[in-house]
C-alpha cells in the first residue's frame, strides 16, 4: 500500500512538475528503450547519451524504465518470439545479418540475441505513438483534469499522509 501511495503520488508530482510535455514524453520513450534493452549492449550508450545531452524529466525515464523492465519480464517468451522470427525465421535478411555481425563493433550491440532484437523492434513501433500519446495525455490532465483530481478524497489523504511527506522529502534530500 506505501509502494502504491509513492507511484500514485510522484505521478502526480510528475503531471504537476515544471517539465515541459515534451521532456517528460522523451524521457518516457527514452526510459521504454532502457527498460526493453539490456545495459550490456552497445544501443544503451546512445540512449544514455540523450538523457544526460538533452533535457527531459529523469523521473519518467526511471518510472518507464521500470515498467516496461516489467513489462519485458512478463512478455518475455513473446518478445523472444519476436526476435527469433525476426533473425531466423525470415531467411531473405540472413545474409545481411551475417554482413552485419561481420562488422568490428556490431557483436557490441547483441542484436543477435533474439530478446534484444525483439525489444529494438518494439521500439521502432511503439516510440513515436507512446511520445504522442504521453504527450497528449498531459496536456489533457493539466488542462481538464488536475484540478478535479486534487479534489479526490484519495488524494487529500495520500498528500495528508506523514509518512508519505517523510518519504517525499527524502526523495529531495537525495537531489
Amino acid at each position: 500500500m506505501v509502494i502504491l501511495s509513492l507511484i500514485i503520488k510522484r505521478l502526480v508530482k510528475l503531471l504537476k512538475s515544471e517539465s515541459s510535455p515534451n521532456q517528460i514524453s522523451l524521457g518516457f520513450v527514452l526510459g521504454m528503450s532502457l527498460g526493453f534493452l539490456s545495459l550490456k549492449t552497445l544501443f544503451s550508450v546512445p540512449i544514455l547519451l540523450v538523457i544526460v545531452l538533452i533535457k527531459v524529466n529523469l523521473a519518467s525515464v526511471l518510472l518507464a524504465a521500470l515498467l516496461f523492465r516489467l513489462i519485458v519480464l512478463i512478455f518475455g517468451p513473446l518478445i523472444h518470439s519476436l526476435g527469433y522470427f525476426i533473425l531466423v525465421k525470415i531467411s531473405i535478411l540472413h545474409n545481411f545479418w551475417t554482413n552485419l555481425y561481420n562488422i568490428p563493433v556490431m557483436p557490441l550491440t547483441r542484436f543477435n540475441n533474439t530478446m534484444v532484437m525483439g525489444g529494438l523492434v518494439l521500439i521502432l513501433v511503439i516510440a513515436v505513438p507512446l511520445y504522442l500519446g504521453i504527450k497528449v495525455l498531459i496536456e489533457n490532465y493539466r488542462l481538464k483534469y488536475e484540478e478535479k483530481i486534487k479534489k479526490w478524497k484519495v488524494i487529500k489523504i495520500l498528500s495528508a499522509s506523514r509518512f508519505v511527506k517523510w518519504l517525499s522529502g527524502l526523495g529531495k534530500i537525495g537531489a
